[in-house]
Order: C-alpha cells, then sequence, then structure tokens
C-alpha cells in the first residue's frame, strides 16, 4: 500500500480531498459553509441524520477504495449472537422482548490499530477542518477523537452474503464514509428518534424486530458520501449485502477520552486494550442500555 507521510507536512488534508467548492470546510465564514451547517442541523433535529453527497472529490476515491481493500482481509468477524444493546440475551425478560432477542452479526471490522498512521483515512480522520465542520454541524464547539485506541477509527467491511443487524450505538453519533458500493443490496436502515434518555421504547423496538416496517427509513449511500448519524438514540442496521461493501467509521464524542466498555469490545472486535479494562468504570449516564 502507497504510504501518505507527505500529507504529514501539509496544514489541513481536507483542502486536498474534500469538494471544498461544494463543501468549504476551509471557510467557515462563507456563506456557503453557513448554509450546509443549517440545513445538517435541521436534518439531524429532525431525522438524527444528514448526507452530504460527493464529500469527497472523484479523484480521491480511488485511494481511499485501494485502502479500505488492502486492510479488508484483517477485519474481525464477529461469531457471537447479540441483542440490539450488544449485550448477550438476557434470559429475565420474557420471550420476545429485544433485551432477550439476539442476532448475528456477520460484517467484519478492522480497528484503529491495525490501519497505518500514514493513510488518507488517518489523515482525515485527524484533521482539524473536519471535525470542525462536524461539530459544527452537531451544534457543538469542539469535538473530539475516541480515546479509544480500537474504536476511534473502524473500516466495516462487508464481504458478499453479510449484514449487520439491528442496533444501537454507545456513542451519540457517528460519521461514516463509503469507499465501496456493494452490488446489490447493503442499504442503510434506521428509525429515527426510536427511544430518548430515560426511554428504551421496548415495544417499537421489537417491533421493528419483528418485521414491522412503519418507522423504517432507507439511504443508500454512494461511494464518497460522507454521513452524520445519531445511532444512540435510532436503531439502524446494514441489509443483506451483495458483493463487497466498505465504510469508514470515524469515532468521536462531545468530550475528550471516550473508551468502549469490554464486553461489547470483546463481542464485536474479539480482542480488548488495557485501555478497555482501565475505563470500564466509566459507563453512559443517560439511562440507556449500551
Amino acid at each position: 500500500m502507497q504510504k501518505f507521510s507527505s500529507y504529514d507536512q501539509q496544514e489541513d488534508i481536507a483542502e486536498s480531498v474534500v469538494d471544498i467548492e461544494r463543501y468549504p470546510v476551509n471557510a467557515p465564514g462563507s456563506t456557503t459553509y453557513r448554509e450546509l451547517v443549517a440545513t445538517a442541523r435541521e436534518r439531524l433535529a429532525v431525522d438524527g441524520c444528514v448526507r452530504f453527497s460527493q464529500f469527497i472529490m472523484q479523484k480521491w476515491q480511488g485511494q481511499l477504495l485501494e485502502e479500505t481493500d488492502a486492510l479488508a482481509d484483517k477485519a474481525c468477524f464477529s461469531s457471537e449472537e447479540y441483542t440490539s444493546y450488544g449485550t448477550s440475551a438476557d434470559m429475565s425478560f420474557p420471550v420476545g422482548h429485544p433485551r432477550r432477542s439476539t442476532h448475528r452479526t456477520t460484517s467484519g471490522s478492522v480497528t484503529r490499530d491495525l490501519i497505518p498512521e500514514t493513510t488518507l483515512i488517518q489523515s482525515l480522520y485527524r484533521s482539524a477542518q473536519f471535525q470542525s465542520f462536524i461539530a459544527n454541524c452537531l451544534e457543538s464547539d469542539k469535538i473530539y477523537p475516541f480515546g479509544d485506541p480500537m474504536r476511534g477509527l473502524i473500516i466495516n467491511a462487508m464481504s458478499n452474503d453479510t449484514s449487520l443487524g439491528w442496533h444501537f450505538d454507545a456513542n451519540e453519533f457517528v460519521v461514516s464514509l463509503m469507499t465501496k458500493h456493494a452490488d446489490s443490496g447493503g442499504e442503510f436502515e434506521y428509525c429515527p428518534n426510536i427511544r430518548q434518555s430515560g426511554d428504551e421504547n421496548f415495544s417499537a423496538v421489537q417491533a421493528i424486530r419483528d418485521g414491522k416496517r412503519e418507522l423504517v427509513k432507507v439511504l443508500d449511500l454512494q461511494v464518497g458520501d460522507i454521513q452524520i448519524f445519531k445511532g444512540r438514540f435510532a436503531l439502524h442496521r446494514v441489509a443483506q449485502t451483495f458483493g463487497q461493501r466498505h465504510t469508514v467509521i470515524f469515532g468521536y464524542a462531545r468530550e475528550p477520552g471516550y473508551i468502549g466498555n469490554v464486553d461489547s469490545t470483546m463481542r464485536v472486535y474479539g480482542r480488548v486494550m488495557q485501555e478497555h479494562i482501565d475505563a470500564d468504570h466509566l459507563r453512559n449516564r443517560d439511562g440507556l442500555t449500551d
């Protein structure tokens, strides 16, 4: 794989790879920038989701594909069944309850510690202009890269006939970039605002798990698209994929130092690091199950 150490000398990689005519992340005082942010805030308030089509210039999309293709064979495929909350089945709940209902996710994850620091992916993740734009869309003064050495940057690598089951995220929001579109299938499906702090709304969650579609929205991401998604409050999945589908997940939080818990990290990524063990007493305090 080509190394990108030359990017480390640049002021900010976003100016090179983002289509700054459409998305002037380097000009936060511009009218276009302000309009983009205003629209994003509206969509996030209503839908918990916003897509920026062709955010990455086409001439760089091939390099991003090359990077994710080269790293895809390092993916860990979860072998356990778990609930939409990233937990094992809790048998204290009745049959048909979402805390007891499990599924098997067959997509794979390449964690940040396996992604070379010199890749374009890592350079974009570290970009101050990119982070500032995302923060503005989220009505936040600043966002911070995860302190988690594995979850901070993930390549979600889906091979033929794989899927990512219905689930909630442990973090409030995620930012994703599609680098490879499936031959067919692989649509992103989500149910915005299905739960709120202190209210799990189990009946609606199980209805979705049982196949009801009234609350389900579908987004067919394309290569080069960036998505901001509030996945802690929206049940979501990636439908069955035919061919390969790659997305890069950028892990940011409103507060510094976010680290995932030991159990879910082990279940999804097959291993943990000392940082997870040390931080395991720090959990979300919003009354929702991780």
